[in-house]
């Protein structure tokens, strides 16, 4: 585990110093958000899970398109549970379902959708070929969002992760970053003790693009002067519920982690990540002074500056969080949990 945390880092900190060029290429995100009223968005995650989740997950997508105020929807994956088939005719369903949001949606994959489907209640598939017909169905059309009114944004579809993106909204930069629990990707397949060729791989040059991802984000929100950068990923890499986190489970998110708080000490504003995967809602600093996340992750200066909210999802997507942008004042996101109506 020790060789293979080490390989990571090293590679990913070779490949992400070998991608600024590629991206440079590319337009940067489109802005919007030139609203009298400031610019509000919806965050989701962890749903539908099971059968009697997806039932009613379309009344989820009424009762957010008849809010007035929202102009884009974020989904944090998990669009199904665990323990559940990862096949071709359930991906058709939530996308059916996705199509049906009024506003842009932005949706970033969760481990339950590929990572994890090499379990057997999950099909027993190779989870690389679910995570192709993952960006086969959910991402055709790369550099824009899902949703009846999509809207451009900027795209990784060149280094091979088009569902990375980032844009510019109400004068903030968003990222939506594929970072996904089970370890990043690297929890070993049935059958296996440690994580594959393959798998590494995947791992490493999703990686290195994320961070690249993370970078161009800040790098667009400073020499904008914008005030505020948020980022949107499936995994939870600071989780409360888990009361002795062991360095196994989570060293793949390190030089994610490290580019977060490095990108955000540099940063004058104020930075949000959101984030799904354990299912509770909460809000928290994770790279404060204060926090015991510091040195599990090896960082050795606080982002006091980072904030992070978990969505309720699973058994709890009960509501959905209504975020605000404000150009002005001391906070300059706000944002309030929505109940879903349950019938």
């Amino acid at each position: 585990m020790r060789r293979l945390f080490l390989l990571i880092t090293a590679a990913v900190s070779m490949a992400a110093l070998a991608v600024p060029g590629t991206l440079a290429a590319q337009a940067g995100p489109v802005q919007r958000g030139q609203h009298r009223t400031p610019y509000t968005f919806a965050v989701i995650g962890d749903i539908p899970y099971g059968e009697a989740e997806v039932a009613v997950f379309s009344r989820a997508v009424d009762q957010i398109n008849a809010d007035p105020d929202v102009a884009r929807v974020d989904h944090l994956g998990d669009i199904k549970s665990g323990s559940t088939v990862c096949s071709d005719d359930y991906f058709a369903r939530i996308r059916s379902n996705f199509d049906r949001f009024a506003d842009p949606l932005v949706y970033t994959p969760g481990d339950n959708e590929w990572t994890d489907c090499h379990r057997p209640t999950n099909g027993a598939y190779n989870p690389l070929e679910r995570l192709d017909q993952i960006r086969d169905t959910f991402f055709p059309r790369p550099g824009r969002t899902l949703g009846q009114r999509g809207e451009r944004v900027s795209s990784q579809a060149r280094m091979g992760v088009p569902e990375n993106v980032r844009f510019s909204r109400g004068g903030v930069s968003f990222a939506a970053v594929h970072v996904v629990g089970s370890n990043n990707g690297l929890a070993p397949w049935t059958g296996q003790t440690a994580a594959t060729p393959e798998q590494t791989a995947e791992v490493l040059g999703r990686t290195a693009a994320g961070i690249q991802l993370i970078s161009d984000t800040f790098r667009y929100a400073k020499r904008h002067h914008q005030r505020g950068v948020v980022l949107l990923t499936q995994a939870d890499m600071f989780d409360p519920t888990v009361t002795s986190p062991q360095f196994a489970n989570y060293f793949a998110f390190q030089p994610i982690v490290a580019a977060i708080a490095r990108e955000s000490r540099n940063f004058d504003g104020q930075v949000y990540l959101f984030n799904g995967d354990s299912h509770v809602y909460n809000s928290d600093q994770p790279l404060s002074t204060a926090s015991p996340w510091r040195s599990f992750y090896g960082i050795q200066q606080p982002a006091d500056n980072l904030s992070r909210i978990t969505v309720n999802g699973s058994d709890n997507a009960d509501e959905y969080l209504k975020v605000i942008v404000h150009r002005r004042g001391p906070q300059v996101l706000t944002w309030d949990r929505v109940p879903l109506r349950t019938s």
